[in-house]
């Protein structure tokens, strides 16, 4: 993942920013959807207080573990993702 000399190049630079960002978008994304489901209905319906109470903090317990395990499992697989040295060209033995 690094240039000969051990730095970086401003192309493998770029990919790791993007692919924050998109860790973070998508985390963000999927946490939001699983909130709405689970809270969403204390919102929109008159439900018992005890329930609608239930429903809120289940949402605010597991959102942040959805946004936490998108994020870290996003990062891992590119981590882990054989980058190719030249886009677009398969392998010699491949």
């Amino acid at each position: 993942m690094y240039a000969p000399g051990g730095r970086r190049t401003a192309a493998q630079r770029d990919a790791a920013t993007i692919e924050i960002g998109y860790a973070l978008v998508s985390a963000t994304f999927a946490a939001a959807v699983l909130f709405g489901a689970l809270a969403g209905p204390a919102f929109l319906f008159d439900l018992p207080h005890l329930l609608s109470k239930a429903l809120l903090r289940l949402g605010m317990a597991v959102a942040p573990l959805v946004f936490v395990a998108r994020v870290v499992s996003v990062l891992v697989r590119f981590r882990q993702s054989a980058q190719p040295s030249q886009p677009g060209r398969t392998s010699p033995d491949s």
